[in-house]
């Protein structure tokens, strides 16, 4: 689990860098924007899918929804944001 737990960061973080340099272009679209904000506010928030009081389940829903949606994002960048990265 530990494997997987690293893999993940390793991942998070090389997408996030991704997503801030993608973001910081000046040809980034609006949704871009839009759907890194929603991301961020649902880290933050308190209201989560699965409540995190649950042991493991509440923990596991951030760490496989937040790497998800920020892979969704970066799937959909038009090429010449992509090319620039």
């Amino acid at each position: 689990m530990f494997k997987r737990l690293t893999l993940l960061w390793t991942v998070l973080r090389g997408d996030a860098r991704q997503l801030w340099f993608a973001l910081r272009h000046p040809l980034a679209p609006g949704w871009l924007k839009l759907g890194t904000g929603l991301i961020v506010l649902y880290v933050l928030s308190p209201i989560d899918l699965i409540p995190d009081f649950i042991p493991v389940i509440g923990f596991v829903d951030d760490l496989v929804l937040v790497p998800l949606a920020i892979r969704f994002l970066l799937k959909r960048l038009p090429p010449e944001i992509t090319k620039r990265m």
